[in-house]
């Protein structure tokens, strides 16, 4: 018996577990005050690194150090998960978030870009959270719901993302009124809603959905897993003998991939046609509307029609959008705006439907370590293909690097059509 069959065999039975509307209302509230860290944090980064530096490069470097935090703490978020509960891995993520905003908060007082490279990279654990949230949701979902709960806390970010970036500078003036440094007013902002995200977790994601679902099933004791037994259950063991987690890694980690390397030289790319700070903000708002405000349509089609068949339809949309950004000059504002949205809209259909396949192809107890993995590898590839991005449009064009998008999208398309003419019930 593979693991899928595994997997399916130890569903939850029919009928909504009594936890799962409480444990979905804590995932969607931490995933509002996780974004609004994210978004007021985050998003003043590169401009105050090149100030504190005095360097352009170095203040590019701010979005990497996040992006490999976030990839590099998803690893032990993971194994603390596996052995103590989604609510322990979840809080050590927001915990070293937390931490990393009051780093970054001293190190404009101090006037340090180091510093602040350190806490950025800590603060990366509000990302891993976010991500690992999406996860915890499903632990308890009904036969046919998995998706349709995932996508529920995927929404929830776009609150945050949206409404993070637009407190940054009303929180710079109040602490600057306060007599805080530049720039620490809005990672002090991040600070405190990272811990009271932390806050939350702890003292209101109970039962813990993972230790529920293991016991719902009978699957494992819930207590801390030998030595043996934790090497037995790694996540690459896990997807070497799983199939459709492969392949659901293999989705999520090209959406990701396309998408932030389209999405970090667009601005560089609009710059290049004189378009206005103001221009510049809308396209990329219309791109995180298309990554987060429509996700539970992904989520309600995956469950109704399959995941291979969205996540086929999230790849069209993505090497569509490529094409489109290829084509368009920097004076097109219009057309880029369209391909930021497609993107957006491909990158959700990809999450959504890949990670709901990933968490049904494994059992409860082997989630946790497989779900760590493709987070790291989906974050790890995102910081490599900003860095690559980077390199091919000042080597070529930002049209060269939209088409090389388009083409990393053509062999998971063509993986994912053979995948379903092998196995008819891939879903």
């Amino acid at each position: 018996m593979t693991l899928a069959d595994k997997a399916t065999e130890r569903a939850v039975p029919a009928g909504r577990h009594p936890a799962q509307t409480r444990i979905l209302a804590v995932l969607t509230a931490s995933q509002v005050l996780g974004g609004i860290g994210v978004g007021t944090g985050v998003a003043i980064s590169t401009l105050a690194a090149a100030t504190m530096s005095g360097s352009e490069a170095i203040g590019g470097l701010a979005q990497t150090s996040a992006v490999a935090g976030a990839g590099v703490l998803a690893v032990p978020m993971a194994r603390a998960a596996a052995r103590r509960g989604r609510r322990t891995g979840l809080s050590l993520a927001y915990a070293a978030a937390t931490a990393g905003m009051v780093i970054a908060a001293l190190s404009a007082g101090l006037h340090s870009w180091p510093l602040l490279m350190l806490g950025l990279f800590l603060a990366g654990g509000g990302s891993a959270g976010g991500l690992a949230a999406r996860y915890s949701a499903t632990d308890l979902s009904r036969p046919g719901h998995t998706a349709r709960d995932l996508s529920i806390v995927v929404w929830a970010t776009t609150v945050g993302s949206i409404a993070g970036p637009n407190l940054a500078d009303p929180a710079d003036r109040i602490g600057r009124e306060l007599g805080l440094a530049a720039w620490a007013g809005p990672y002090a902002m991040a600070a405190l809603a990272f811990g009271l995200t932390l806050i939350g977790i702890l003292a209101l994601l109970r039962p813990d959905p993972l230790h529920a679902a293991i016991e719902l099933r009978g699957d494992a004791p819930t207590g801390p897993p030998t030595a043996g037994k934790a090497k037995k259950t790694g996540g690459w063991q896990t997807l070497r003998e799983a199939p459709r987690a492969r392949l659901a890694v293999a989705a999520i980690v090209v959406s990701h991939v396309v998408m932030v390397s389209v999405m970090v030289m667009t601005p560089v790319h609009l710059n290049h046609g004189h378009a206005s700070l103001t221009v510049v903000g809308v396209v990329i708002s219309l791109h995180i509307a298309g990554m987060y405000a429509l996700s539970p349509l992904p989520g309600w089609l995956a469950d109704r029609y399959g995941h291979v068949p969205v996540l086929l339809t999230g790849m069209v949309l993505l090497a569509f959008a490529a094409a489109l950004a290829a084509v368009s000059s920097p004076q097109h504002v219009t057309r880029l705006t369209v391909a930021l949205f497609l993107l957006g809209l491909g990158w959700s259909f990809g999450l959504v439907a890949g990670s709901a396949l990933l968490t049904e192809s494994v059992p409860a107890e082997r989630r946790p370590a497989v779900q760590g993995l493709s987070d790291l590898l989906m974050n790890g590839g995102a910081a490599l293909g900003g860095l690559a991005a980077g390199a091919i449009v000042t080597v070529f064009s930002y049209g060269v690097l939209a088409t090389c998008a388009m083409a990393l999208v053509l062999p998971m398309t063509a993986a994912l059509i053979l995948s379903g003419r092998e196995r008819k019930d891939l879903t």
